[in-house]
């Protein structure tokens, strides 16, 4: 299927639309493992290095917003979003040519290349390029391609490796040349979050994904073990928060992000419509980041 034409009487597309396509609330999910991954730098290296931090983070949100101008525009020349149940796409809508979508994630994929060439040069890591032009890649083919993994149940998969623990491991590695057991920790955690927000959104679109065909995790293994699933990886990540708070005993206040995800996963287990998910996905990228700044502060007390 392709895109739908644009109405002669649609509305003109504003700022706030393109900011909305660029999908704010998924951006804790990039900010998280950077906040992990420094905090476990400053506890190897006892230095807070704030301009390869910073760097980091704009490498991270770039991707996630060039992952999501990509999804907007592959899954809008596809069709798959043609009847979707959350906020309406760029490129879905007919109102955007897809060409210009596609242009805003190449022009995200930039900038994270071109932070990513100047922490490089920095750090003398040379392997790093290796490293960024695989997480564009997959990016990319997230949903980009003949055939995306995104399509066949490995999204999580992409989540977990690249917004777990690629993010927060490199993000220690830049300042601290080193990768402690926290950062491993850490990365695990947020790549737990990361995987459980993918699920909640996923969840929503179950059954427009299936009548499409995009057989993403939840459309293989079905709304029950996808529930139960999203409980459980909310869940481990605070278990490991609970086993860090031995060692580091502020860890145990990360618990107090379990006031928003604690209603998330009621959403999800008792939710009547597809358009409650939202709430509970939200809440769920709420909790990584408040997750995050409390494992930080667990690690640099």
């Amino acid at each position: 299927m392709g895109r739908t034409a644009a109405s002669p009487t649609a509305r003109p597309v504003t700022a706030a639309d393109w900011i909305g396509a660029a999908r704010l609330r998924t951006l804790p999910l990039a900010v998280a493992p950077v906040v992990i991954g420094t905090g476990a730098a400053i506890l190897v290296g006892d230095v807070f290095h704030w301009v390869l931090a910073l760097a980091c983070l704009a490498v991270a949100v770039s991707l996630q917003i060039g992952v999501n101008f990509a999804n907007d525009y592959s899954d809008g020349v596809r069709g798959t979003d043609a009847h979707r149940v959350g906020p309406a796409r760029l490129t879905a809508s007919g109102r955007v040519r897809p060409r210009a979508v596609l242009l805003a994630a190449i022009a995200f994929f930039g900038i994270a290349a071109l932070v990513g060439l100047a922490v490089t040069v920095r750090t003398q890591q040379w392997w790093f390029v290796i490293v960024g032009l695989v997480c564009i890649v997959a990016a990319w083919f997230y949903t980009g391609g003949k055939r995306p993994y995104g399509y066949n149940a490995l999204g999580e998969v992409f989540v977990f490796v690249f917004f777990g623990l690629v993010a927060t491991l490199g993000t220690t590695w830049v300042q601290a040349m080193a990768l402690p057991q926290e950062a491993w920790f850490g990365a695990v955690a947020a790549g737990l979050l990361a995987c459980a927000v993918l699920l909640a959104n996923n969840l929503r679109d179950i059954e427009q994904d299936a009548r499409v065909g995009k057989r993403t995790l939840s459309v293989v293994i079905g709304r029950r073990w996808t529930q139960v699933l999203f409980t459980a990886f909310v869940l481990l990540a605070f278990a490991i928060s609970w086993y860090l708070a031995f060692f580091y005993p502020v860890a145990w206040l990360a618990s107090l992000a379990l006031l928003a995800a604690g209603p998330a996963i009621l959403i999800v287990w008792t939710y009547r419509t597809p358009r409650e998910l939202i709430t509970a996905l939200a809440l769920t990228s709420l909790t990584s980041l408040a997750y995050a700044g409390f494992l930080f502060w667990a690690f640099v007390a």
